[in-house]
């Protein structure tokens, strides 16, 4: 597994302010994404409930790109959550949603608490299928301070 760097704490801190910009919810997590190239470029950003209520900000990144771009095959994705395994919202779960893209790797802050969605195997998904995940729980703590009201 390769080491997190100062790079990858620096883009999942953009996925974590990203967060900042969701439309309040008393239903879902806040959650911001970064989807950055292998060459270091930023690709797409999202982040949850941008253009639609029921959007997760892994979903709505990759909308922005060309459905099969080649560069999500080297691409990391920076999430301030861990990418949903099961979902109430929409059929194909966003840790499906990456590995159908053929994203290599995903760093995170945060994993996903059993608030909405018990169980949420957003990551053994990702590394069953061969994808990297990386935790950086350093950043957990900025990821939950976003969500604190879905914890009153």
């Amino acid at each position: 597994m390769n080491r997190p760097t100062t790079t990858d704490l620096d883009h999942l801190r953009r996925a974590v302010e990203l967060s900042r910009r969701c439309p309040p919810s008393g239903t879902a997590f806040s959650v911001g994404a970064v989807i950055v190239g292998a060459d270091g470029r930023v690709l797409a950003e999202g982040f949850s409930r941008e253009t639609d209520a029921h959007d997760h900000a892994e979903e709505a990144a990759l909308a922005k790109l060309p459905a099969g771009d080649p560069r999500l095959r080297g691409a990391t994705v920076y999430s301030s959550l861990e990418p949903c395994g099961r979902r109430a919202s929409r059929p194909v779960p966003c840790a499906r949603l990456l590995i159908a893209a053929g994203v290599p790797r995903v760093v995170v802050a945060w994993r996903e608490p059993d608030l909405f969605v018990t169980d949420c195997q957003g990551t053994a998904l990702l590394e069953a299928a061969g994808i990297e995940v990386v935790e950086l729980a350093e950043l957990a703590e900025e990821a939950r301070e976003v969500n604190a009201h879905l914890f009153g």
